[in-house]
């Protein structure tokens, strides 16, 4: 059986999830979003006491733990400059050279948000010497965000509501040409939004679960510790995450990537076997590949803190990790259908 993507569906959910900002530990709006969205769809939800929501989706024995993150990687206020300008500090994986130029949105302590921009101290070409404007941006040196608000001080800036630890969100960009989807953090909120999509298929009985399944959207992958905490009975564990395109990887925008391998160490061999059958089954185009030196999945901690499962990854492949990244429709599609077959089987 095939199983296909409602993609009108799929790229509504994922609009609205990427219009939450939800950089690691600023879980609360889109969790709660989501958890309002699961259970009027009929299925049981809890919350962990540091973030995170599970979804018991229903079957039978043999369980199976799918995760994809909430997540994102981001900014927090570091220091008020005396001019004005905001020094920040990076929340995961997110580098200077991403963000230049990028707006932002600032979460004060009172719920308001107040916007600006990423810039570098030497940005302007006509007035900084060419030395100068070939520096690499750095958080620490010579990127800041400069607010869209008339301030001239630090105090100014406090005035405002502004103080050390806000979080300061990247403008997403979302948009869609031709079927390839261009946005910040389609890591992992594309995931994540087809995991809803597997929700409405196992309501709809489009998809008829083979096994036990739960759902777990965590919101601490970027930092490291999202898939240290699961059910005890969990058997398997399937991380949903994106496939990283680069000089030697043989995933592709358009196809479904089986993971071998990352940083940490490599994927259970059965359960990879297990998840390519899958694809041929469900006529999905796919590719197996490894990704390292810098990555890692949410299904890694699970082994880290003890528990005694398999483990496993797909994604689609996608362009720019961790900056403004890229992928196509396509790739979606066959993550799907691989996901599907796989929990059906």
């Amino acid at each position: 059986m095939s199983y296909e993507l409602n993609e009108e569906r799929f790229l509504k959910e994922l609009e609205a999830e990427l219009a939450i900002d939800s950089v690691t530990g600023q879980y609360h709006q889109l969790q709660d979003y989501l958890d309002k969205e699961i259970k009027a769809l009929g299925f049981k939800t809890w919350t962990l006491n540091k973030g995170g929501l599970m979804v018991e989706i229903g079957g039978e024995g043999n369980p199976l733990l799918i995760t994809a993150h909430g997540d994102t990687i981001g900014l927090m206020v570091r220091h008020i400059n005396s001019d004005g300008t905001i020094k920040v500090f990076k929340v995961g994986g997110l580098y200077a050279f991403h963000t230049e130029r990028e707006n932002v949105r600032i979460h004060t302590r009172s719920g308001k948000v107040i916007t600006g921009c990423v810039q570098r101290k030497n940005a302007s070409v006509h007035v900084t010497e060419d030395e100068l404007r070939k520096e690499v941006p750095d958080f620490d040196t010579n990127s800041f965000v400069v607010l869209d608000e008339d301030v001239k001080s630090a105090e100014d800036v406090r005035t405002l509501g502004i103080d050390i630890g806000d979080y300061v969100a990247l403008e997403p960009r979302f948009t869609v040409a031709n079927g390839y989807i261009k946005s910040h953090f389609i890591d992992d909120k594309a995931l994540l939004a087809l995991t809803m999509e597997l929700l409405h298929d196992v309501k709809d009985g489009k998809v008829v679960l083979g096994r036990k399944v739960y759902l777990y959207v965590s919101f601490y992958e970027e930092i490291g510790h999202g898939g240290s905490l699961i059910p005890e009975d969990v058997k398997d564990f399937l991380a949903l995450d994106i496939a990283c395109i680069g000089p030697e990887q043989t995933s592709s925008e358009r196809k479904c990537s089986v993971f071998c391998q990352d940083s940490r160490f490599p994927y259970n061999i059965d359960m990879r076997n297990e998840l390519e059958e899958a694809a041929r089954k469900a006529g999905a185009d796919y590719v197996p590949d490894s990704f390292t030196p810098h990555y890692g999945t949410d299904a890694d901690p699970a082994l880290v803190a003890g528990f005694d499962i398999r483990h496993g990854a797909i994604g689609p492949g996608t362009r720019a990790s961790h900056g403004y990244e890229r992928t196509h429709i396509d790739g979606l599609k066959n993550t799907y259908k691989v996901l599907a077959q796989y929990v059906a089987k």
